[in-house]
């Protein structure tokens, strides 16, 4: 019954609480808004452990509330779909995702979450809205990787919901110490249906969408910290390149369809 991870949170807690969490936020993604999903099936074929999710990031909370659905939902047996909420009757407990740790302790709610599963690190260019440069803690990417080694990790290697910000350079760090299975994954229309935490809900009747991606394939040992972050750019779709696929008059386009889908 008592039962602890590696961080010592008590597992049975853990487990009601995405429980509970889960139940309150479905309709969030299944409701008042729809959630369009890609390449699910990839996640059944993912070993227990040692896996790193790298996603673009547009609000605090939502994004990584709706990857425990998706994961969960996939794990049991659903494919691109998290209809029936009973899938988090018995929810996969070792995923983890990083936040900054400023973040995780701005109330009592974030505080639940980080319980959840949250590992928390400090960050080293930004705090409290000022720009700062502070080193990386080694025992932050040492959690990072007791996380890996325990079970899935996700992470937002922008550190920003800002788009097109570069990939920060521990990501690299990271995957070419510990070797995880790197699974890129886009997300859209959160920023749309949320505020910036992503507990508020902005807007209804949004469709937001969760492509799930092959695999990367790297070469841990020979391959540069800079093709890995290039890699990672492309694969989820924040290289600066993508700002050059639309024409003025396309970007015009798109802006009106969002436009008349909040509407």
């Amino acid at each position: 019954m008592l039962k602890r991870n590696p961080f010592g949170q008590v597992l049975i807690i853990k487990k009601w609480l995405i429980r509970y969490m889960g139940f309150m936020t479905h309709r969030r993604y299944r409701g008042f808004n729809e959630l369009k999903i890609v390449g699910s099936s990839i996640i059944r074929d993912l070993p227990d452990t040692n896996v790193l999710f790298v996603s673009n990031h547009q609000t605090y909370f939502a994004d990584v509330v709706a990857m425990f659905h998706v994961f969960n939902a996939s794990l049991s047996g659903r494919t691109d779909s998290i209809k029936n909420v009973g899938y988090l009757w018995n929810p996969k407990l070792n995923i983890y995702f990083v936040a900054a740790k400023e973040t995780m302790k701005a109330g009592l709610l974030p505080r639940i979450f980080a319980y959840a599963g949250s590992v928390s690190i400090e960050r080293t260019w930004r705090e409290k809205g000022q720009e700062i440069n502070r080193k990386v803690k080694m025992s932050d990417i040492s959690n990072i990787g007791i996380a890996l080694n325990d079970g899935w990790v996700i992470t937002f290697p922008q550190g920003t919901t800002k788009p097109f910000r570069p990939i920060r350079k521990g990501t690299a760090h990271i995957i070419k110490k510990y070797k995880p299975i790197v699974v890129p994954i886009v997300i859209d229309g959160f920023r749309r249906s949320f505020d910036k935490k992503g507990i508020r809900l902005k807007k209804k009747g949004i469709l937001q969408s969760m492509e799930i991606k092959a695999p990367l394939e790297i070469d841990y040992e020979k391959e540069s910290s800079e093709s890995i972050i290039e890699k990672i750019e492309y694969a989820i779709e924040q290289h600066p390149s993508f700002l050059k696929v639309l024409s003025k008059e396309q970007i015009e386009e798109q802006e009106k369809l969002n436009a008349r889908r909040e509407w």
